[in-house]
């Protein structure tokens, strides 16, 4: 049997840290409950979300989606360009 994945709608962005972007409120939030955290080693910088699959890596130009449930989990933008595309409102 084939399946096909339903119809969602997330909200995503691209991650850049080096921007003066406007992330959105949300994530803000996950670095506020520490679900999202910038840890360094030395002078470098990595970042890491703790997701229900465990903890990943975030690296500049990943993006972070908002799922269905709330839950937050980062996507190579190859993967991104594949599954989802942009809504119009």
């Amino acid at each position: 049997m084939k399946y096909r994945k339903k119809p969602v709608e997330v909200e995503a962005f691209q991650f850049d840290p080096d921007k003066n972007a406007r992330e959105p409120d949300w994530f803000w939030l996950g670095i506020g409950t520490g679900v999202i955290a910038a840890q360094y080693q030395g002078s470098v910088q990595s970042w890491h979300i703790e997701t229900l699959e465990g903890l990943m890596q975030i690296s500049k130009g990943d993006w972070i989606i908002r799922g269905v449930k709330g839950e937050l989990y980062p996507c190579k933008p190859d993967i991104f360009e594949m599954t989802y595309e942009a809504v119009k409102e």
